[in-house]
């Protein structure tokens, strides 16, 4: 018998093991995303405190997306989360990239972000 493998459980494995060694703080707080199939999300979390400080995906009504699923879609969301952190003051953030791999629209969304402002 053949084992299947199970990316997402594998993916959680990683996400578990990254987070063990970094927290987001009030002085710099984690950036996270969360990636699925036809839409990308990300948030700004202070971890000392448990709170969601920003967030943004590809389901806000104000970005008017054609497609939600592809690199565009996700630099516009990288943006999008960095202008809305600028204005609460958030400059320095850790990048928290939920164990997907830096690749695609994972690493357009932190180009975008960085590309606004955001310094990690």
């Amino acid at each position: 018998m053949i084992k299947k493998e199970d990316r997402n459980l594998n993916r959680k494995a990683r996400h578990r093991r990254v987070r063990k060694k970094i927290s987001g703080t009030a002085e710099r707080p984690r950036l996270n995303v969360y990636r699925s199939g036809k839409h990308i999300y990300a948030q700004i979390i202070d971890d000392t405190k448990g709170h969601t400080l920003v967030s943004a995906s590809t389901l806000d009504k104000s970005l008017n997306l054609t497609s939600t699923g592809n690199k565009e879609a996700a630099k516009v969301v990288g943006e999008l989360i960095a202008k809305r952190a600028l204005e609460k003051g958030i400059e320095n953030v850790v990048f928290d990239r939920g164990g997907y791999i830096y690749h695609g629209r994972v690493q357009a969304l932190a180009e975008g972000a960085r590309e606004a402002g955001l310094k990690f």
